[in-house]
């Protein structure tokens, strides 16, 4: 066998090793992508279920609360501009952006809800009626399943962002324009401790 054969299976041997490894890493960060696309999902999922509770909620404390309108409709409004900011993250899970509009929403809504929680005690018969109680305490558990599963996000996307820049990924990543995620940080007091829902 000549040399030239031998450098040229050599050669090609090598560059199908490299090209199996490039592949490898390709799919390794295509999969974790969709792993923290799927968290963000998650995190849909129980934020939908705690915005559509909300309208039951202040309907529930309107009929006991008509001197609080003010506050009523501070906590629809905070509703709204939350549920199209999570549409918005929704279509682009790890997008700064839209993570940062996303805090910032969540934010506002969980001072509004703190803020109806703290009105709704002057109300006795309205922290005894059993539908509040019953939203409330949906509300508490769902906070905790939002929380549960931005914490999976979270993880997903630390993952992703670590192989991302770890070497030889980093080549890849850049060469197939993998962009760096955000997480979706508590920043907020209000976001961080989920709002105190007891009417006992």
């Amino acid at each position: 066998m000549s040399t030239a054969v031998i450098v040229a299976v050599v050669t090609a041997v090598c560059f199908v090793l490299l090209a199996m490894v490039a592949i490898g890493i390709y799919n390794g960060l295509v999969e974790r992508r969709n792993r923290f696309r799927n968290g963000f999902s998650q995190i849909d999922v129980q934020l939908r279920r705690r915005y559509d509770l909300i309208p039951n909620l202040v309907e529930t404390a309107k009929g006991y609360m008509s001197h609080e309108r003010e506050t009523l409709e501070a906590v629809i409004a905070a509703r709204n501009q939350a549920v199209a900011a999570a549409s918005r993250a929704n279509g682009a899970p790890g997008d700064a952006q839209a993570m940062r509009q996303l805090q910032s929403a969540e934010s506002s809504l969980g001072g509004t809800l703190s803020r109806l929680m703290v009105v709704s005690e002057a109300y006795p018969e309205l922290k005894a009626n059993a539908n509040m109680m019953q939203l409330s305490e949906e509300l508490t558990s769902t906070e905790n399943r939002i929380a549960f599963a931005r914490q999976a996000f979270n993880d997903g996307v630390t993952d992703y962002n670590n192989a991302r820049e770890k070497f030889p990924s980093s080549v890849i990543a850049s060469m197939f324009q993998f962009q760096a995620a955000s997480l979706l940080e508590e920043t907020q007091p209000e976001v961080k401790n989920a709002p105190r829902v007891s009417f006992n």
